[in-house]
Order: structure tokens, then C-alpha cells, then sequence
């Protein structure tokens, strides 16, 4: 009897001190969110884009501040922040895909097009030390790359673009919550 105590508490025990030694919150989402992790500061995301469109700008960064207010506790502050996430569009384009074939009087027309969009984020997460954050990043979870997702179109594109813009922010945004807070 005392043999088999001793085994189940060499088994727990280890278990149980690895567990409680984990330094994230985990979620339903996915998310695994460092628990010195208090704030987010997400600055503007400019559209430096050869090809401009007013207001992606705008609906852009409201949309990366509201997927990671709706999927996480952190709070979203400007200046100093547990985080910073900072980033331009880097590219807005629409090209044909295929073209469509015309008589022999008028030049082709495209049969379809996509419309692309990259943007560039730099993610900064600081690192604690005895409960202070130092202005030091961590190597690990923080990350400058570009994103770029796309949608083909048929028709005009002035008609769709609000719509296929929305369709695309939304694609670019999950990406990057999940590069930043779910480590995929």
C-alpha cells in the first residue's frame, strides 16, 4: 500500500509542478497569451500602397483592434503597453487572372481579377523582469513579416470592392492574431 502512495505521488507530483509553472493563459479561441500580458498598444497602420484607397487605412487597424478585443483580455492603450503592433499596407492591387475572350474589333477584357493586399507588422512584445517590464523584446513571440491574402472577382471592381476589401481585412487580421497570440 505504501509502495503503490509513493508511486502515484512520484507521477503527480512532476505533474503537477509543470502545470502550475506555466507562464500562459490559454483560451477557447486558441490564444495562448503570456500572463505578464496586460495591455496592447496597435498604432495606425498608414497605407503607403501605390494604389490608395481612403479609408482601408482606417478600417484596417479598427479591425485588427476589434478581433483582438473580442478574442482576448488584453486592453487596448496608446503609449506604453505590455505590446506594441505597428505596420503600414504595404500593397493594394487589382490584376486580371484570366482573360476573356472578344471579337476581332475590340482588345480582350479580363474574365477575372484579384484584388491584393499586403500589409507589413512589426509585433514587440516586452519582457518582465522581477514584475517590471524592461524595454527589452522577447526574441521569441515578437516578429516583423508581411501578410497578403487575396479574392478573385468577376465583373467591375468598383461595384465589389467595399465588400471583397472587408472579406481580405478580415482573412489578414486572423492571420496576424494568430501569429501573435496563438503561435501558429
Amino acid at each position: 500500500m505504501r509502495k503503490r502512495l509513493f508511486l502515484i505521488l512520484v507521477i503527480i507530483c512532476p505533474v503537477v509542478m509543470l502545470f502550475s509553472s506555466c507562464a500562459y493563459k490559454l483560451s477557447l479561441n486558441g490564444s495562448s497569451i503570456p500572463v505578464d500580458m496586460k495591455t496592447i498598444d496597435i498604432q495606425f497602420f498608414e497605407n503607403n500602397a501605390p494604389l490608395v484607397v481612403p479609408t482601408l487605412s482606417q478600417t484596417f487597424t479598427e479591425a485588427l483592434k476589434n478581433r483582438i478585443r473580442s478574442q482576448t483580455s488584453l486592453s487596448i492603450v496608446r503609449g506604453e503597453a505590455d505590446g506594441i503592433m505597428s505596420g503600414a499596407i504595404t500593397n493594394y492591387s487589382i490584376a486580371p487572372v484570366s482573360i476573356q475572350a472578344t471579337n476581332s474589333n475590340t482588345p480582350p477584357i479580363a474574365g477575372a481579377s484579384r484584388l491584393t493586399i499586403t500589409v507589413s507588422v512589426k509585433y514587440v512584445k516586452y519582457i518582465y523582469k522581477d514584475g517590471k517590464r524592461t524595454d527589452e523584446p522577447d526574441k521569441i513571440l515578437s516578429f516583423e513579416e508581411s501578410f497578403t491574402k487575396y479574392k478573385e472577382f468577376t465583373g467591375e471592381s468598383s461595384s465589389q470592392e467595399q465588400a471583397l476589401i472587408q472579406d481580405i481585412v478580415k482573412q489578414l487580421t486572423e492571420d496576424i492574431f494568430n501569429r501573435a497570440f496563438a503561435n501558429w
